[in-house]
């Protein structure tokens, strides 16, 4: 008979998720800077979003090899650290050179480079994020995983704030405004990167130094969701397990597929739209002080958002214990939705204090997303595969970015005439139709299940 898992204290879940604050912290850098980046080494706003698909691409190939191997992995650092220990190293390698480019432009052109400190970014940053995921999965018993998936949106969330007003602060409060030359990036955003990078190893060491793991034959004595052991095929076990996913999970997909295609949308297009639509510049003004400025403020308000997701996570165990899982989600989307769809009322730079105000309902929805799908998920999985079925999930994150990444540009240039603000409607519209979806998932811990 499985045993039950021991309970951890807040402060163990605190410590075994710090790590992910780092990685947050360099992902909204990402996030929040990667376009104003590739514009400014001439990247057009219908490209950028071919360029972004470097992220799920990666994401969709290495993260289930991540899970799977990490599964099988047994050493002085344990099972799931000695994977996001390399993939922190590598990741703050990426974002130290991203801004940087220029310096290698006697090479390969500033723009070729940039997009391939985006890749190493993208592939680092997948190689330490799911076995973060997993580690949460392996060390919580049913009843504490959503709090600790909540902690660990509230880290994400706090190192999501920081990275994305980083640049604004580091401009206007500590004065570093001088704008770059043409073609280069300013002195502010590369110093906020390089912070970002010390910042992302510091955490993730934290979490190594702090952390234990159960060793293979205790974790397998915990294991209830076990079927019958099956001789291993290796890697192409990973195949075989795509197939035999459970229900569950192939239902979340569906909900997954709108909620990161609007996300990827948000992330790529909202420094042109909101350049465009509320500053009024045209698409090729590039290295302007407005257009830094709307690039700053496109950080505040993603810091808003992750701010707004890092206090509504400590909410989210509360609220699903009142309403269930699936209709807190449901809920938390169509809220997200509705702030997104906002934004285009917007239309003055006197007026930007008002995206602040939608940026709250895309935090909601982004500290549900973060946390409630992984919940639901983490009691259908077989414990032996949480880090192969967790890689795999993330089939379902990256795929909906993948297609947005090749229609999302021609759409905004032939659909919408080049107004990138359109291409945040539609998100907020994906949105809420994942909203509708939660509804149909199958959730056997769920409480009104």
């Amino acid at each position: 008979m499985a045993k039950s898992k021991p309970r951890l204290s807040f402060w163990q879940i605190w410590n075994m998720s710090f790590g992910f604050m780092g990685i947050q912290m360099g992902f909204a850098l990402q996030n929040a800077n990667a376009s104003r980046i590739l514009q400014t080494f001439g990247a057009s706003v219908e490209h950028l979003s071919w360029f972004w698909l470097v992220a799920p691409i990666t994401g969709m190939i290495v993260q289930p090899i991540i899970g799977h191997y990490s599964d099988r992995t047994w050493n002085r650092l344990g099972r799931r650290r000695p994977y996001f220990l390399f993939g922190a190293v590598m990741t703050a390698i990426g974002l130290i050179l991203m801004p940087n480019s220029p310096m290698f432009a006697a090479y390969l052109p500033a723009l070729w480079v940039g997009a391939g400190m985006l890749m190493v970014m993208d592939a680092s940053v997948n190689i330490a994020m799911e076995p973060f995921r997993a580690l949460v999965a392996d060390k919580l018993p049913t009843d504490q995983r959503t709090l600790g998936f909540s902690v660990q949106t509230l880290l994400i969330g706090i190192g999501a704030v920081v990275g994305s007003w980083l640049p604004y602060i580091i401009t206007n409060i500590f004065g570093f405004n001088e704008l770059g030359e043409e073609g280069s990036v300013p002195f502010s955003l590369i110093l906020s990167f390089v912070i970002g990078a010390a910042v992302l190893l510091g955490s993730i060491i934290w979490t190594v130094v702090t952390t234990n793991e159960y060793p293979p034959e205790m974790q397998a004595s915990f294991d209830d969701h076990d079927e019958e052991t099956e001789e291993s095929k290796g890697i192409l076990d990973i195949f075989k397990d795509f197939a035999k996913m459970p229900l569950t999970m192939r239902q979340l997909g569906i909900v997954q597929f709108f909620s990161w295609f609007a996300l990827f949308s948000m992330w790529v297009f909202t420094t042109p739209a909101l350049a465009q639509h509320v500053w009024g510049l045209d698409s090729t003004d590039r290295s302007s002080a407005a257009f830094n400025e709307a690039g700053d403020y496109v950080g505040v308000i993603f810091g808003v958002y992750n701010l707004v997701a890092a206090i509504f996570a400590m909410a989210l165990p509360v609220i699903a214990s009142k309403v269930g899982r699936r209709r807190t989600h449901a809920i938390n989307l169509t809220i997200g939705g509705l702030g997104l769809i906002s934004m285009v009322f917007v239309t003055s730079p006197e007026m930007k204090w008002l995206l602040n105000l939608s940026m709250i309902g895309v935090g909601i929805a982004w500290a549900s997303i973060l946390a409630m799908p992984y919940a639901i998920l983490a009691g259908s999985i077989p414990a032996r595969k949480m880090g192969v079925y967790m890689g795999i999930f993330n089939f379902f994150i990256t795929f909906p970015q993948i297609v947005n990444g090749i229609f999302g540009g021609p759409i905004v240039k032939f659909f919408y005439g080049g107004h990138a603000i359109y291409a945040l409607v539609t998100a907020g519209i994906m949105l809420i139709v994942g909203a509708v979806s939660v509804v149909f998932v199958k959730d056997a811990d769920d409480i009104v299940s």
